[in-house]
């Protein structure tokens, strides 16, 4: 009888320390957000969105080259001195360089042989007029002299307007050709160095001159990603020399062949650059967004709590119930995350400061 009393007393220790236990972890993870806990935290509703694609390119500033001015040369010679360096701003008219030109030299030779061919046939013009008048020389005579006179004249307007073309004040006799800025900008292009040697039938021009006011982003796109890439998707363009500082943009336009040399596709980003931050040249990472057709389940990625290799939220559904829930993310882009289980549409779930009620609710 003792024995079975004892017994008892021990089972009924037992229960009651065992529903004891779960008072105390009832009470324990009844986690409520207080009114000044109300005030760090924010609340978030799960969406329902088309997700978007995130694709990293490597890229370069080239200058738009719509917008330049080349400055060929209108005469052969060698080059005695070049004034500007390359990314030199420069205005109109600013002396760029000097050439010695044979064909400047030759030009005001043969102006002056024409101009005394000019001066000579007009006086055998105005003596043969006086004699036709005078019934002394035939029609025929004046009319020789008079043709004479033209040819002349014409000679010697073709050289001034051949010299004209040049720039009568850019040239002189003695062969000297000085090529000057037609507009005003930066020099973005200098293929010349004193003691070049230029020919008039070169295509390559001596000075590329922009303005710099738009620039060109050429990025590079292999052919594993040439689906994900198409005109109108925004860009996001940011450089080595600007940390954290983002240049917006889209894609102007894409190219339909890949380049040779290193199998890519190039596409190009025109930006403008009103600070003149941008130079041509600079490496630039490009980052290029698109909207798939896929639908998803989002949230803000500041709800996202990582934690032992899983990802994991705070789900509210009033003051005093909130349920910690694992959540599994398919990728995270321009800080919204897409999910592929975990959340329907239409819940709610804590996006700020969450991790001080995320603590509270797994502690043991």
């Amino acid at each position: 009888m003792k024995r079975e009393l004892i017994a008892g007393f021990s089972v009924l220790v037992f229960l009651t320390s065992c529903e004891h236990k779960k008072e105390e972890v009832a009470q324990k993870k009844a986690v409520c957000i207080t009114d000044s806990l109300a005030k760090i935290i924010s609340i978030d509703t799960v969406k329902t969105t088309n997700m978007q694609d995130e694709l990293t390119l490597s890229g370069e500033v080239s200058f738009d080259e719509n917008r330049v001015v080349k400055v060929y040369p209108f005469s052969s010679g060698q080059v005695t001195d070049v004034r500007v360096s390359l990314g030199d701003k420069v205005s109109k008219g600013q002396v760029l360089a000097v050439l010695r030109s044979a064909d400047v030299a030759g030009s005001y030779t043969d102006l002056s042989a024409t101009n005394s061919d000019l001066a000579i046939a007009k006086r055998q013009l105005a003596q043969t007029e006086y004699l036709y008048k005078n019934g002394i020389s035939s029609e025929r005579d004046y009319t020789e002299a008079k043709e004479n006179y033209n040819k002349a004249q014409a000679a010697s307007t073709k050289i001034q307007e051949q010299l004209s073309i040049n720039g009568r004040g850019n040239t002189s006799a003695s062969g000297q050709y000085v090529i000057k800025a037609s507009e005003g900008g930066y020099i973005v292009e200098k293929t010349v160095t004193p003691g070049s040697f230029i020919r008039q039938d070169n295509a390559a021009s001596m000075f590329t001159i922009s303005d710099m006011k738009d620039v060109w982003i050429w990025a590079n796109v292999f052919e594993s990603d040439i689906s994900k890439v198409k005109q109108g998707y925004a860009a996001k363009v940011s450089t080595l020399a600007y940390p954290g500082k983002i240049f917006p943009g889209k894609v102007n336009e894409v190219s339909s062949v890949l380049d040779p040399d290193n199998k890519v596709m190039k596409v190009k980003i025109t930006l403008p650059n009103p600070n003149m931050l941008l130079k041509p040249e600079m490496f630039t990472s490009v980052i290029i967004t698109n909207s798939e057709q896929t639908r998803s389940v989002t949230v803000p990625a500041s709800a996202i709590i990582f934690n032992d290799s899983k990802n994991f939220v705070v789900v509210y559904k009033s003051k005093c119930e909130l349920e910690v829930r694992e959540v599994n993310v398919i990728k995270t882009v321009d800080n919204v995350s897409y999910l592929s289980s975990g959340l329907k549409a239409g819940e709610m779930l804590v996006s700020k400061n969450q991790l001080l009620l995320y603590d509270a609710l797994t502690e043991e």
